[in-house]
């Protein structure tokens, strides 16, 4: 498959990152499926896979992407988590409340 490089006017979002899809409509309700990204390349240019026979946006075009639901879930899974908290100040800091939503991984 052949790679698209598009570079932005403006900083990209920071929650895009490899193996997202992007997308593209032209102010219609057509949303067209344009790649997966591969690698982002600055903060305002990203590298993508693309089909052959795909129809490039035009600069009037707005992109957006979605993420795998795989890879991103919104909960730890399963029976044991270790977290370390350091603090690198030189002045005293106060932890008030450390919170956690675990859910089960096989039960």
């Amino acid at each position: 498959m052949p790679s698209l490089t598009l570079t932005f006017a403006n900083k990209i979002n920071d929650s895009l990152q490899v193996g997202d899809t992007l997308y593209y409509t032209n102010n219609s309700t057509d949303v067209i499926e344009m790649g997966v990204v591969t690698s982002p390349l600055s903060t305002t240019q990203i590298q993508l896979t693309v089909a052959a026979t795909l129809v490039l946006p035009t600069t009037n075009s707005f992109i957006l992407f979605s993420k795998d639901n795989k890879a991103n879930l919104s909960s730890l899974v399963g029976y044991y988590a270790e977290v370390e908290f350091t603090n690198d100040s030189t002045s005293a800091a106060e932890l008030f409340t450390v919170s956690a939503e675990i859910v089960e991984s096989s039960k």
